[in-house]
């Protein structure tokens, strides 16, 4: 194989997979988006392995479910020196560069990337040996989720700043390894694998533009009419119900404010693309990947935020670019899992994908060729829920005293109705169970 191809992996977070332009979201903005899409492949069917930000993430870089990681909380971490497809590439010969979020919370701030720009570089105090005095202001602190709803409007919030950080890190970064104009040492020959990893859409709900708000606040659609799922965990916590919990003037203002934070995410990733082509790269020649950790609620079946297996916040965008090496124009809509994204970035590297992945590389369907694949998707919470979703149907086990859920998105895209006891389904359901013992959940 020849010179290796760079590649640019875009991310955001909490970004649910409906509120793009490309999906057929007709009141989001999404430009930027919507052009990679129109000569990428689509995925419509794209789950993330952990419906909660850390682990979710980990599992991805890693290639390997939660509980394969070690990583399966919110709060825990990849032991150091664990195998990521940055580590991998770097092995390889490739500048390996993050700029923005990562959300590692233990030692090793690195993980195989050998350079980093942005503010998301902590140490918890719960990973600091012989820790003597507990923190007073532990990571990971934010307002309860109806407070949340409730402050949400127009502003300039922390994500706002941390992505403003992020993205004038990225364009310097581009402009000194390919064309350094002060002392003339760019190193263009070198691949690059370059991530720009944003927090927008995530909470809080303020939108900085305050005419994108305006926009959107007539304009967007609401759950405010749902109430939660009768079942002990899609049901229970992180409820925000209209009338009840937040008026329904407030949950429109913060999906109002959600909205614009999608707007304006894709505008600060427009900014880094137009800032390659300024330094004379080709985005055609680029392979280019978009994704999120986890969707979001956003008042779906009284809900907001994550953790749970309904659609709105275990579905992800993904969306893959190169039209050099692989054409596009494709939409795929089997299951796969952001898991996959290590062999793939392998198998299209040319790099040899190390052992010990739960990771399949994506490359057949990314040609337009289905035939054989494993069409499953696997995600877990908090080291005892787990999902396997094959073909349309979703089961769900909840561990010990909680009942099963089975869902038929094809029958029921809404996910209302849980048909675990439907005999039609019983050999599937064996089948689930089955492949979750395999897993390590549940007897």
């Amino acid at each position: 194989m020849g010179r290796r191809p760079n590649i640019l992996f875009l991310m955001s977070d909490e970004h649910r997979a409906d509120v793009t332009g490309y999906a057929g979201n007709a009141v989001v903005r999404t430009p930027v988006l919507d052009r990679l899409a129109a000569d990428g492949t689509v995925f419509t069917n794209a789950y993330t392995p952990a419906p909660i930000c850390v682990p979710a993430r980990q599992s991805m870089m890693a290639g390997q479910f939660p509980r394969t990681t070690g990583c399966e909380r919110y709060g825990e971490d990849l032991a150091p020196g664990h195998m990521t497809f940055a580590r991998r590439l770097a092995q390889y010969g490739y500048a390996t560069v993050a700029c923005g979020k990562l959300h590692h919370t233990g030692p090793d701030q690195m993980q195989g990337w050998t350079a980093r720009v942005g503010g998301d570089v902590t140490v918890d105090a719960r990973h600091l040996p012989d820790r003597v005095v507990k923190p007073t202001n532990p990571i990971g602190h934010k307002w309860p989720i109806v407070k949340e709803v409730q402050r949400a409007g127009a502003g300039r919030g922390p994500s706002a700043v941390a992505d403003e950080y992020t993205v004038v890190g990225a364009i310097d970064y581009l402009t000194r390894h390919f064309v350094d104009p002060f002392y003339d040492r760019a190193i263009p020959e070198q691949p690059l694998l370059l991530k720009v990893s944003l927090n927008e859409p995530h909470y809080p709900f303020l939108a900085e533009d305050p005419q994108r708000f305006a926009y959107y606040l007539p304009r967007v659609p609401t759950y405010a009419g749902q109430q939660p799922f009768d079942h002990p965990f899609l049901g229970g916590g992180l409820r925000v119900v209209a009338g009840t919990d937040a008026s329904e003037r407030e949950i429109r203002r913060a999906t109002a404010a959600y909205y614009a934070m999608v707007e304006s995410m894709d505008a600060r990733l427009g900014r880094v693309i137009d800032a390659l082509h300024h330094v004379g790269q080709d985005l055609d020649e680029w392979i280019v990947i978009y994704t999120a950790d986890h969707g979001e609620m956003l008042g779906e079946h009284g809900v907001f935020e994550k953790q749970k297996f309904f659609e709105g916040s275990v579905r992800v965008p993904l969306l893959v670019r190169w039209p050099a090496g692989l054409g596009g124009g494709r939409t795929v809509r089997q299951n796969v899992s952001l898991c996959d994204l290590f062999a793939t970035l392998c198998e299209l590297t040319g790099v040899p994908a190390p052992s010990g992945l739960d990771s399949r590389s994506l490359v057949p369907l990314l040609r337009g060729d289905a035939h054989g694949w494993d069409d499953e998707a696997v995600s877990q919470y908090n080291g005892k829920n787990l999902m396997i979703k094959r073909g349309a149907l979703k089961y769900q086990h909840y561990g010990p005293g909680l009942p099963e859920v089975l869902f038929d998105l094809d029958m029921d895209p809404g996910e209302t109705r849980n048909v675990i006891d439907d005999p039609q389904h019983k050999d599937a359901v064996e089948l689930f169970r089955r492949r979750r013992r395999e897993l390590a959940f549940g007897g």
